[in-house]
């Protein structure tokens, strides 16, 4: 019996209540400033984005399962038959509330979480419905007929997850029984999900599923304008049967969720919304849809914390979002005027520019690390296939925004630059490597006119 099933079969059956006990005494935003928002329709608050809160999660824990695979196969409590992992992963991936709604999460916070049960977030979700290619309307690529750019033979989203996933199948089955994979001096990896050619597999899928899940549904689908009846030409003259909200403000939110800031972000300081959570009721539980902060929005205060020129991208993007959400209050109930679709497309271009500045300065921001990681007078291959990864793993979500600063072209130049495996130090391509990552880096710079002085220098010192 595989790991996972094991959990949902032993799991706590006990669902934790988390409804809304929000303000609603006037329309409009919370006197905190927070993404808190009363309708002018409903006369009560609004947003609603827990569906989102709770896929960010499953990536979350997917990472998490990967990240301790190494530890119970080496403790012996777990000894996967062929097919296991995957099916492991795809409890996630495939993730069905029926069955394991009960099962505790395994993500952990300080204080603990609030909600014990994946149900006490959100039920009926999973990862694979919303990920690049299988949501049927709005896209503006049919991933699952063109296939991505950036990886080799151009595979479906869910076909190079689904790769990863067997690469690491395999390797834990292989691990079990003494065979493990070696770096090129011939020692062995430390870690199941490090590849011989020094891919990490862990990083890999945890980074390119934030991005064709949760990138893709934010900026291609609730926030785009280009599908009658999705995003924001949604219904906003009436309010969703049995719901507080309109179709349009529910589509926004659900675009505000994908970004992963909770309502209270920008009242959070930098380091905080860093460290990702935070008591914020001060109940001594941490309420993981509303206290702790998912995926790009952390982002997006790491690289203001470390630029040394000036940015804000965390507040840019809250500000956009909530300036938006302020609009559709005030309006619900009518059709928005050309004028006002007009300025709520502004707001949605400020929100998800700054959430693409965010992923694309982490971009930066793990080409540094490759120069630092390839450069090092004491190599270390595990850390630069980490680094690689990640770095490989922002890029290619860029591919997933409609509105994208970056044209195919430059997009399809850039993974050129990146490759798809890390190149050692004694290899007789290492030179052109580290040339090829200042000339991508170089190529964001101009891309996204990012100041100088966040670059960092030849060996990816002093930037970002």
């Amino acid at each position: 019996m595989s790991f996972l099933l094991f959990l949902a079969c032993t799991a706590d059956d006990s669902v934790i209540d988390t409804a809304d006990t929000a303000d609603t005494a006037d329309t409009g935003v919370e006197p905190d400033g927070s993404y808190s928002v009363v309708s002018a329709l409903s006369g009560e608050n609004s947003v609603s984005y827990t569906g989102q809160s709770f896929r960010h999660l499953l990536v979350s824990d997917l990472a998490l399962y990967t990240g301790g695979l190494t530890e119970r196969l080496n403790s012996g409590s777990y000894y996967p038959e062929a097919g296991d992992v995957s099916q492991d992963l795809s409890f996630y991936l495939a993730f069905d509330s029926s069955s394991s709604g009960g099962v505790q999460p395994l993500i952990s916070t300080d204080p603990a979480p609030l909600q014990a049960t994946y149900d006490a977030v959100s039920s009926g979700k999973d990862l694979w419905g919303k990920l690049a290619g299988n949501d049927p309307k709005g896209q503006h690529v049919d991933w699952n007929s063109v296939g991505i750019v950036g990886w080799p033979g151009n595979p479906t989203p869910q076909a190079l997850v689904e790769q990863w996933s067997a690469q690491l199948d395999a390797q834990a089955v292989a691990w079990v029984q003494g065979n493990y994979p070696l770096q090129p001096d011939g020692s062995a990896v430390t870690q199941v999900y490090i590849t011989p050619s020094g891919q990490d597999l862990r990083q890999l899928m945890d980074k390119f599923l934030r991005g064709a899940i949760t990138y893709s549904q934010g900026t291609d689908d609730y926030l785009d304008s280009d599908t009658d009846g999705k995003g924001l030409l949604s219904d906003h003259t009436t309010l969703e049967e049995g719901k507080s909200y309109t179709a349009l403000e529910h589509a926004w939110d659900e675009g505000f969720g994908y970004f992963g800031a909770t309502p209270t972000y920008n009242s959070w300081s930098d380091e905080e919304i860093a460290d990702a959570a935070k008591d914020v009721d001060q109940d001594g539980k941490i309420d993981l849809t509303s206290e702790l902060v998912f995926g790009h929005a952390q982002n997006a205060a790491k690289r203001d914390l470390g630029a040394v020129s000036a940015t804000d991208y965390s507040a840019q993007a809250f500000e956009g979002f909530l300036s938006g959400r302020l609009l559709l209050a005030e309006t619900a109930g009518a059709e928005l005027t050309a004028e006002q679709m007009s300025e709520l497309e502004g707001y949605r271009d400020q929100a998800v520019l700054a959430w693409e500045l965010a992923i694309a300065s982490t971009a930066v921001h793990y080409i540094n690390d490759v120069l630092q990681d390839s450069g090092a007078t004491e190599y270390d291959f595990e850390k630069h296939a980490k680094h690689y990864a990640e770095l490989k793993g922002f890029a290619l979500i860029l591919q997933f925004n409609p509105h994208s600063p970056m044209s195919d072209a430059e997009f399809a130049e850039l993974h050129t630059l990146l490759g798809t495996t890390p190149i050692q130090p004694n290899d007789s391509d290492f030179e052109v490597y580290r040339g090829s990552m200042l000339g991508a880096r170089d190529l964001l710079q101009d891309v996204y006119d990012f100041n100088i002085a966040n670059m960092g220098d030849d060996n990816g010192e002093g930037g970002w």
